[in-house]
Order: C-alpha cells, then structure tokens, then sequence
C-alpha cells in the first residue's frame, strides 16, 4: 500500500471551525455538485471569491487566503469555464476525476532551536518486537538505547486516518492537532475515522508505544497526529491534500510522513490546465508548510517506474478509466518531487531494493524497510513483510488472513508491503533528529539525508527482469556512484547514526 481511547479536545473541536491557516469555510451540504480548486494569480487577494464563486452559480468550500487557492462548489457545468475567467484567476479545475488511489505492492525553510525536552530511552522489547526486522535493519533498538524520541516533538501522518484507540497509538496520539480533511475543510478525527487501515500502519512505525504490547516505532515517545486525506478506498483527491498541507501548517509538526501519491494523475503535466491548477494549488499548500519549518517525506511508489525518465502513464486517472498517454520530464508526481521533499525507495531484508519500489536520481533521496516478498523472504522476514499496527475492526476487511496478527492482548496488527510503508520509517528517523537537535525544515531534511548507510548499485539487476516498469514496460536501472543513486539515493537510513 501507497498509504485505551483518546477524547477528542475542545480545542480541537474550536479549530475545525475555520483551520489554523486562514481557511474559511462556508456549508458544504450541497447535494448532485463537483468540486473544484481555483487558483489566483500570485499576489492577488482572494476576498472576493465568494462573489465571484457565488456569480458563477458556485459556493465557497475554504478560502486559503494565504497562498490563494479557493476550494468551491457548484452544479452547473460550465462554472469552471467561467471562473477562469474571473479577474485575477489563474486556473480552475474539477477534481472528481482528479484523486489518486494508494495501492499494495520551493526549498524548505531552515530552522534550529535547542533540543526538545524528555529525550528519555525506550527499550524495544515489546511482545512483538522479534518480528520487527525492519527495525533491527536500521538500528533503531540501539537508537532508542540513546533516546525514544521527545514529546515535544510532533509527527502529522498524512493517510487514511489514524486508529487512536489502538493501544500502541493512544499514548502518543495528539488530538488537537489531528485533522480529517476528506470532505476539504478540517474537522475532529472520531473514534473509526480510519476506515481503510493504511493509515494506521503507517503511523505504528512511526510512532507506537514502547509499553510492552506488540511493536515499538521507530520513535516511540514522539507526539503522532493523525491527518485524513484518504478515504476508505484509499483516494486522495485534491481538496482533501490541499486541506491536510494547510492544516500541519498550523500544527508546529517537525515532520509529516506522506505514503501516497497527490497528483490528480501518477504524472502530472502542466501543460493540461486542469492537472496544471490542481498541481499549482497542491504544490503552493505544500511550500507553504515547508515554510513554517515542517519537513515532508514522501513514498516514491510502487509502479518499478524511473521517476527521473518518465515516457508512459498508463495508470491515471486511476478514479476512472486509465488512459495511455505520454509523458516527459516536464511531467512531475507529487508531492515526492516537489522541492525540498525527501523522496524514499523502499528496502527488503536483504537490504536491495524492493523489486516493486520505484526510484530515480533525481527523485529518490534516501531507502528504507518497505518490504519484499518476492525476492527478499529471509529467516527473520519470511514473508518478506512489515508488520505494524492495524484497526481492530478492519481485521477481517482489509488485511488478508495470512498477514493478519493479534497480539496476546487482543491488540490487532496486519503485515503489508510497499514504499508506504518505508516512508514512515524515514519520517521516524527524522523526528529522532529533531527530538536530539531541535532542526527544522530545511536542516532536518539535509541532516535526515546524512544519517545513512551508502549502497552501490548493484552490478547485476536481471533478477529485476520479471518486474518491469508498470506504466512503460522498460527494464530497472540502477545509476549512478555509492554517495548518489536512483535506487538508494544517499543510501538506507540509520536511526543510530542519527542520534549519534
């Protein structure tokens, strides 16, 4: 996949209202109507888009003033042609057709402040952690030995939600700062608000709880803040991203871990208008939190693409019907190749690239445990999978029989496989960072690109040959040196040498 209870604060509940970022919102009960993302021109306000929205027999979803993206909607067919031209409107575009599924298989600001207090050591010596070879494979046992992470500092997983009820998440889960952005406008998590269980994985391995019950996170004692872009069939549609961007924004998170694809297609090209909006109202909520210091790292996929060298997408839109088109380098996914982005291919247990994981050198930044059950079943992963956490009442839905595992406590967990679920182990890895030196944004991202372990290329990839690429059928390539290649990047990331 690409992707005890804990009340609910008031604060919370206040902040639902209007966002943290200067969103105002309007009702959003209309029935039979589209979505769509306005985008204004750079500079010019967006005051008067509910006249404008209203005039075009429209109505405003959210108003992101400060980066001048409208979210609004309407029924009638021609109300994007017609925004389009409203004065100072740069693009308009509808996003049914535009959300991207997770599937199995500008620069950031800089900042550094003192470290956060409590950086307490954590032993991983959970009921479960001897399954957890993705951990033992980065180092994060003897990490931990050195700190678990500081509660002052706050990961916000964008997903499908977040199970805060699940026992290994609920000490660690901050409600305030948790957000459901499917419907574009943010509104308090509620108990089941993950009804996919992506989500919910991704933030086991970030963050569970060392407190003796199944696995312990690459980060156990860091704040987790569940953020819902994805539904229960695991899209993400524009409204929805463009929410979650501007919602962690507010939040002060260190680092956002993002285990999906964003783009209203796999490739976005911007020479369409339409995706053109949706990726330039995307692309500016994402750099707008960049510049409050938050770090974004980000899946790189699992289509065995070059990401670097795209000529085919045949994937997209994949709401609807795929459609085969050509594509070039002027088409770009997001948000792993938005600048500043720390792009993450995904590893085995035998620390080779996944045989699903995509790459690129210009795109993948660092590698880390996604799993591989083809190629890489070893003693200590022998289905070649990671396990993590997984809704109690999903068990029986969305993980298959054979990867499904209920701790002694009743707690419940589901073994998957893919670049969703590397990411979060990079994303952990950065919150150590944070937690022991305090850097933000940009410092965080470069500092998260030194703490690794440098792999070569490997001089032989014919055991590739059975997985091509997905979307235009060319073989995998490794290129470049051991500092810098699109397989590994700088290389597989090492919690130790981040504490270090």
């Amino acid at each position: 996949m690409l992707v005890a209870a804990a009340a609910i604060s008031a604060g919370a509940l206040a902040l639902a209202a209007a966002g943290p970022t200067g969103a105002s919102a309007a009702d959003t009960s209309q029935s039979g109507t589209a979505t769509y993302v306005i985008v204004y021109r750079t500079g010019v306000s967006t005051s008067g888009a509910a006249t404008a929205v209203s005039d075009a027999n429209g109505r405003v979803v959210a108003n992101y003033s400060k980066i001048g993206v409208v979210i609004a909607r309407s029924s009638d067919a021609g109300f994007a042609s017609t925004m389009r031209g409203a004065p100072g409107v740069e693009g308009a575009s509808a996003t049914a057709r535009f959300a991207t599924r997770i599937d199995d298989g500008s620069t950031a600001s800089s900042t550094t402040a003192d470290p956060p207090a409590g950086n307490a050591p954590v032993t991983d010596a959970d009921s479960l952690s001897g399954l957890q070879w993705d951990m033992a494979q980065i180092h994060v046992p003897e990490a931990n030995a050195v700190t678990g992470g500081s509660p002052n500092v706050l990961v916000a997983d964008i997903d499908t939600g977040l199970d805060f009820t699940h026992p290994d998440l609920a000490l660690n889960y901050d409600a305030a700062n948790s957000a459901n952005c499917v419907s574009g406008v943010p509104s308090p998590l509620t108990v089941g608000n993950d009804d996919n269980g992506h989500g919910t994985h991704t933030a086991g391995t970030i963050a569970a709880a060392a407190n003796g019950i199944g696995i312990v996170g690459v980060a156990p004692g860091v704040r987790i803040a569940g953020v819902k872009a994805g539904d229960a069939d695991g899209f993400f549609f524009p409204e929805s991203v463009i929410c979650a961007y501007m919602w962690v924004a507010g939040t002060g998170a260190a680092v956002t871990n993002n285990s999906y694809f964003a783009d209203p297609w796999l490739f976005n090209c911007k020479n369409d208008p339409d995706q053109r909006a949706i990726w330039t109202a995307e692309r500016r909520a994402l750099q707008y939190a960049q510049s409050k210091g938050v770090a974004f790292v980000a899946a790189e996929g699992n289509q065995a693409d070059d990401l670097s060298h795209p000529t085919q997408d045949v994937t997209s839109p994949d709401d609807t019907t795929p459609v085969t088109r050509d594509v070039t380098n002027a088409c770009a996914v997001m948000p792993v190749e938005v600048p500043g982005v720390v792009g993450v291919t995904a590893t085995g247990n035998l620390q080779q690239k996944s045989f699903y994981s995509s790459y690129g050198i210009s795109s993948a930044d660092v590698a880390a445990p996604g799993g591989d059950s083809i190629l890489q079943r070893t003693a200590a992963s022998p289905n070649g999978r990671v396990l993590s956490t997984w809704p109690a009442n999903l068990m029986s839905t969305t993980c298959l029989p054979a990867r499904r595992l209920v701790d002694a406590s009743g707690a419940t967990y589901c073994y998957q496989q893919g670049t969703s679920m590397a990411s979060p182990h990079a994303a952990g890895v950065a919150a150590l960072i944070a937690s022991v030196t305090g850097q933000r944004g940009g410092a965080l991202v470069a500092a998260l690109t030194r703490a690794v372990n440098p792999i070569a290329c490997p001089a032989d990839t014919t055991a590739y040959d059975f997985f091509p690429a997905v979307d235009n059928g060319a073989p995998q390539t490794c290129t470049g040196g051991v500092g810098h290649n699109s397989w590994y990047g700088a290389g597989e990331v090492d919690a130790l040498k981040a504490v270090g």
